[in-house]
């Protein structure tokens, strides 16, 4: 025990510093080199630190300095011992006045993938210690998430009044559907006709969502249905996948796919859906003020939308 307290208080953290550098080097010389000492003065330090632990730490031969059981177990405590003191020295030179805001999002995979990444980029340059966190969820679950609170804001359709209730709607954009495929897909090749279309499986969103719902539409105009080979899914980056990898045609927002249209990753087919499209919004609670990274978000979403 008083060999123990003779220890802790003769150990220095240039004792610690030279042993890690050593340990993590393999050579005096890379380590002093490292700590941008000369190699007697870091091999005193090291004798000095085996004369306070009582034990050889490390084996020095032609091969470089290798740690010795008791000195990788001591390695283990030394470098705890360090991290520890950098996570403290962090703590106190972190600046009072930066707090961490956090801004909770709940959007439509499709909206997500169509607003978000620029919109991201651009926020985190104006609030830069700001936490974003995204979920994307089907309008139902968003609708419930901001009026139980867990949501600040949301990317979404307006739905029922009564589901509306204590919510703000705000138009960003009109959606329509699209029917993408990969660029060297077959039906590129031969004159496209729904019914041409549909003998190719499909993604499509689940039953009970908008795009579903505007797909069997869409179908049900021409006289055609949902082939058996379908893929319902809600996750945009599986749909993705699976139709530039593979012939699936993709039943999607246009939002989602802007990008990959425009970059050639993926090709819109010659169908044109009905009407002017699906309204795609903000949605805010109107009972309670938005944080100012909720607002500097919204401002963002509003600045990224076409004139």
């Amino acid at each position: 025990m008083e060999k123990n307290g003779l220890f802790s208080q003769r150990i220095r953290l240039r004792h610690l510093h030279t042993f890690v550098a050593v340990a993590q080097q393999g050579t005096l010389g890379r380590a002093a080199e490292t700590l941008n000492l000369s190699q007697p003065a870091l091999s005193k330090t090291l004798n000095e630190l085996e004369q306070l632990t009582g034990t050889r730490l490390f084996d020095r031969g032609r091969l470089g300095a290798q740690l010795t059981l008791v000195g990788e177990q001591f390695l283990t405590h030394a470098v705890k011992v360090l991290d520890a003191l950098n996570t403290a020295g962090q703590a106190l030179n972190r600046k009072e006045e930066v707090t961490r805001d956090v801004v909770r999002v709940g959007a439509l995979p499709t909206a997500a993938l169509g607003i978000l990444p620029a919109v991201i980029g651009q926020f985190h340059k104006q609030q830069k210690h700001a936490t974003i966190q995204v979920a994307t969820m089907n309008n139902t679950m968003l609708l419930a998430g901001l009026k139980s609170g867990e949501l600040d804001l949301g990317i979404g359709r307006m739905s029922d009044p009564e589901l509306m209730s204590g919510l703000n709607y705000e138009l960003l954009f009109l959606e329509s559907l699209k029917l993408v495929v990969r660029p060297g897909h077959p039906l590129l090749h031969d004159t496209v006709t729904l019914s041409r279309v549909m003998e190719w499986p499909v993604v499509v969103s689940p039953k009970g969502t908008v795009p579903r719902q505007n797909a069997e539409a869409l179908l049900e105009m021409h006289g055609c249905a949902l082939p058996s080979g379908c893929v319902e899914t809600l996750s945009a980056s599986l749909s993705r996948q699976l139709t530039a990898d593979y012939d699936y045609v993709w039943f999607v927002p246009s939002g989602a796919v802007k990008d990959d249209l425009r970059h050639g990753t993926l090709t819109s087919l010659p169908v044109i859906s009905p009407g002017a499209g699906e309204p795609i919004g903000i949605l805010t609670r109107v009972d309670t003020p938005l944080s100012q990274g909720a607002l500097t978000l919204l401002s963002t979403i509003r600045k990224s939308m076409p004139a």
